[in-house]
């Protein structure tokens, strides 16, 4: 099969790859698209130590069941589906309580690192067990149904987050995760949101999609302008999708007493922690990874035009192109926001 394969850091080659076999538990998915992850762009550097070569990257993708193994009972050849981006087990202490991305036996597709390695869907085939699938709704296409990963983490981490109706809510970040968390506050009917980011093109999208205000922090003291909006109070609830130490502690300036900060990103593996200011204002932090049952719920949304998918998506690409849509997004050529490749 042709797979695209990382082999070194900001090198990505078009192989020939040997074909998955599947064990009685699998499924052999003929992937039809795959979406490019700001991890995966944040891997192809070499520096996260989660995707180390060689390693066929991609986990957010959708395809066609092509062969099944002999225990797979719920899902038929010819099957449309997506998959969660976590491989869990179904049986330890975590998954028995539904929470499949915390599994202690996890493995995330197209992730390597010290503790495992598992090939993605960034080829023309990927094999899954059949716990993680879902089934496509009728008429969706694959490219859009490559968005539900993403959109799913976005929603658990609001699912995750108190979050009361009148509440203001700061998403920091415009990329890909922070216009789904403002689509999806809005869809729940949260309307006081604020969009900060420091691409003034993605802030004029974050409006667009449901943000009521934007800003910048390299033309804008934002903690000094959301105060202004708030009455002086500041934001009810801060949702972090980039994850460094200067968007972390922006977040908690930007809150009230008794506020709460949502941590999506984790782009740096250390920030530094105002401590007093969190104990003296009882703020509260609450950490989010990935998703944990909600594709049902972001595929509804995105049959139902809830979410707008087609605006996000850059392009549409060959898989055998993706060494260049890679370079150009870790470029931040102006305008891609994600990248959608198609063995």
């Amino acid at each position: 099969m042709k797979a695209l394969l990382y082999t070194k850091p900001f090198e990505l080659e078009s192989v020939d790859f040997p074909k998955p076999e599947i064990k009685e538990n699998e499924v052999l998915i003929q992937v039809k698209a795959c979406g490019i992850c700001g991890s995966d762009v944040h891997g192809y550097t070499g520096t996260t130590g989660r995707r180390i070569p060689p390693v066929i990257m991609g986990h957010e993708a959708s395809g066609v069941i092509i062969e099944k193994g002999l225990k797979v009972d719920k899902w038929q050849l010819g099957d449309h589906v997506t998959f969660d981006s976590t491989i869990s087990c179904g049986s330890c202490y975590f998954c028995e309580r539904n929470q499949i991305n915390l599994c202690s036996n996890r493995k995330v597709l197209g992730v390597s690192c010290d503790e495992y390695k598992q090939d993605g869907a960034m080829a023309e085939y990927v094999a899954v067990p059949q716990n993680i699938l879902y089934a496509l709704p009728e008429g969706l296409a694959f490219e859009k149904a490559a968005l539900v990963e993403p959109l799913s983490v976005a929603v658990h981490a609001i699912n995750q987050t108190p979050v009361k109706n009148g509440d203001t809510c700061v998403v920091i970040g415009a990329g890909m995760i922070g216009m789904m968390v403002i689509q999806s506050l809005q869809h729940f009917g949260h309307k006081n949101i604020i969009s900060v980011d420091m691409d003034e093109e993605r802030l004029d999208l974050a409006l667009k999609l449901g943000a009521v205000a934007a800003f910048n922090p390299a033309k804008q003291n934002v903690s000094e302008e959301i105060f202004k909006l708030t009455d002086g109070l500041g934001t009810d609830v801060v949702f972090d999708a980039v994850g460094i130490n200067a968007t972390f502690n922006m977040g908690i300036d930007c809150l009230k007493k008794g506020g709460a900060a949502c941590l999506i990103g984790n782009y740096a593996p250390k920030v530094e922690m105002p401590l007093q200011a969190i104990v003296t204002r009882e703020i509260s932090i609450y950490g989010t990874y990935i998703s944990s049952g909600e594709y049902p719920k972001c595929l509804e949304m995105i049959v139902g035009g809830a979410i707008d998918v087609d605006t996000l998506i850059s392009a549409v690409v060959p898989l055998s192109d993706g060494a260049e849509w890679f370079k150009r997004l870790h470029d931040k050529e102006p305008g891609l926001i994600k990248v959608i490749l198609t063995p």
